[in-house]
């Protein structure tokens, strides 16, 4: 190969260097995404757990959606009030809320709740449920005790004490992952500073449910009548307390005559 083949080579392969670049230039001016400055600020605040108890998808989408004014300062539940501040100072609005948190609405622990079978298969929640009945506990209500949400908190908030989930408010983070993965739908949000929750969910009537468990609500109704505030209401057989209502002066829980009221 002599050198003007050389020269040329080299020559071609220039130009089309040359030429590539100016249309990767001229592409990425037509084809650029604009970038949003407070949406970046944003996200550099948020924890980075992506664990969806915003309601968004991942920490990105919480970020794009309170840039775009979707989503409060104080939406993300991981963060918590530090971080809502932090956030408020970048794009304003109310860090004003009432923290929630988890908590299993189920007192029927191993000495309170009976068993309708013995129960041999895998220890999980969500398994246990597709057995026969439901899963072993008599209460169809009641929590199995199996720890689907202790495998779904990210923050060791969850333990199983006495054969039911029990919740650690001071290190739960509301994300809600648990309460998504109870089978039974027995893990409530509550306000963190909560005066009284009823810690069963069974509709049944009060015979039915004494047959199966001591720590069940028998819909008696002797908490709401005696409630000062009027906070507490029997619905489908159950007490329900408006915690927006409730003062926590306590009389429901010493008027309740099977203490399931926490």
């Amino acid at each position: 190969m002599d050198i003007v083949s050389v020269l040329i080579a080299a020559g071609v392969v220039g130009v089309v260097g040359i030429l590539a670049g100016l249309l990767l230039g001229v592409a990425s001016e037509k084809f650029k995404v604009e970038v949003d400055e407070t949406e970046i600020k944003v996200r550099e605040i948020l924890p980075g757990n992506n664990c969806g108890g915003c309601g968004y998808p991942g920490c990105d989408g919480l970020a794009a959606a309170i840039a775009k004014g979707e989503a409060k300062a104080n939406a993300c539940p991981v963060g918590g009030e530090e971080v809502a501040k932090k956030i408020a100072e970048i794009v304003g609005g109310d860090t004003d809320a009432v923290k929630l948190v988890a908590h299993v609405r189920c007192a029927g622990n191993c000495d309170k709740a009976k068993d309708a079978y013995e129960y041999v298969g895998p220890k999980d929640c969500k398994l246990a449920a597709n057995a026969p009945g439901g899963g072993p506990k008599a209460c169809s209500y009641g929590c199995l005790g199996f720890g689907s949400c202790v495998k779904a908190c990210q923050f060791d908030a969850i333990t199983i004490v006495e054969g039911i989930a029990v919740i650690d408010k001071d290190k739960c983070k509301s994300c809600g992952m648990c309460v998504a993965q109870c089978p039974r739908n027995i893990i409530e949000m509550v306000p963190y500073d909560a005066g009284a929750i009823v810690e069963c969910v069974s509709h049944d009537f009060g015979k039915d449910v004494k047959a199966v468990c001591q720590a069940g609500c028998i819909g008696c109704g002797i908490c709401a009548k005696n409630c000062p505030k009027e906070a507490i209401e029997i619905v489908d057989k159950l007490a329900k307390v408006d915690y927006s209502k409730c003062t926590g002066c306590g009389t429901c829980k010493e008027k309740c005559p099977v203490k399931i009221i926490a």
